[in-house]
């Protein structure tokens, strides 16, 4: 699957019709999915800005329906505008994940990968966040418009859940 067949998707729903012919200023501003490749928990949320109301909503894709919810916005910080036309393919940015726990010596198996497709000074990136086996947790930045317009891995860097947990105390 790729990011375009989620957005022609949410295309053919009536409550994205409506909520866009309501607000035809709102535009795509990021998006949050996760891979579970031991269970069930698979998400797939898409999120518009509304900059003249300051709103921000997720369109949630649930078993064959779309859930629409407001996100409460912490900060008043305007959210950029994911590209249009940008695309990526979750099996290739998983390969290019697998290939880097390779490169990187990380033997663990991979067991779920969270995506967040964020803008940044007009680039669109995803922040991971990849859980593997062993309480191990790996964070990557992926540049999605990277060398030769093809995404690249820009950051890696190895974790543990007793690392996040000693920060916490």
């Amino acid at each position: 699957m790729n990011l375009q067949f989620y957005l022609e998707k949410l295309e053919s729903y009536d409550v994205f019709q409506n909520f866009m012919k309501e607000n035809p200023k709102a535009y795509l501003c990021s998006g949050f999915f996760t891979l579970d490749k031991e269970g069930k928990d698979n998400q797939r949320h898409l999120d518009f800005y509304i900059p003249d109301k300051e709103e921000m909503f997720s369109f949630k894709f649930e078993e064959g329906k779309i859930g629409k919810v407001p996100v409460e916005m912490i900060n008043k910080k305007v959210p950029e505008k994911i590209k249009s036309g940008q695309d990526f393919n979750f099996d290739e940015i998983e390969k290019m994940i697998i290939d880097e726990m390779d490169v990187q010596s990380v033997k663990n198996r991979l067991q779920k990968i969270l995506f967040s497709l964020q803008s940044r000074e007009g680039k669109n990136f995803l922040v991971c966040t990849v859980f593997v086996s062993m309480l191990g947790l790996l964070k990557m930045n992926i540049d999605l418009d990277g060398k030769d317009g093809k995404p690249e891995i820009t950051s890696f860097e190895k974790k543990s859940l007793f690392d996040l947990m000693k920060r916490v105390k």
